[in-house]
């Protein structure tokens, strides 16, 4: 990405996502999927870069997902510091949650990576990791849902 798309696409981050809150949970997870894909480049096993590769590609495509909640909390709750709405405390729990999950399981890559030998059961200590991202981030679809559609911004009086 060349120095005008990213300050672009940091400008339509901030439009959408805001600066706080939402946006550090959006570019959390957007850090443990950079760091998986850096994990998937390292690895010389055909047979493991594979399943890994696979199971990098399940988790690219829930970066969409999490752009859209946390858009949906900061339209929502507009947020520019890091004070956790009441309302959307399940969501941003949900989120942080995710995160924390795509980060171990980039370091169950990278220690599968690192094995000497190979691997008998293959990637599955990451499948099991990466499972739980899947069911955080149905969570926070699910907290965010239960909410309802809340206030629009237009409709806050002041």
């Amino acid at each position: 990405m060349g120095f005008f798309s990213a300050a672009r696409q940091g400008r339509k981050d901030d439009a959408e996502l805001g600066k706080g809150l939402w946006r550090r949970a959006h570019d959390r997870f957007q850090r443990g999927l950079d760091r998986f894909h850096q994990v998937l480049e390292g690895v010389e096993d055909d047979q493991l870069y594979g399943e890994l590769l696979e199971i990098a590609n399940e988790l690219a495509a829930l970066l969409e997902r999490v752009r859209l909640v946390c858009m949906e909390a900061q339209r929502r709750s507009p947020n520019e510091g890091l004070d956790i709405p009441v309302g959307l405390a399940g969501v941003h729990r949900a989120l942080s949650k995710a995160g924390n999950s795509l980060a171990t399981t980039a370091e169950a890559a990278a220690m599968l990576r690192l094995a000497v030998g190979p691997v008998p059961v293959g990637a599955a200590s990451v499948r099991r990791r990466a499972e739980s991202v899947f069911q955080q981030v149905a969570d926070a679809e699910r907290h965010l849902s239960d909410e309802g559609p809340g206030p629009r911004q237009a409709d806050i009086p002041g």
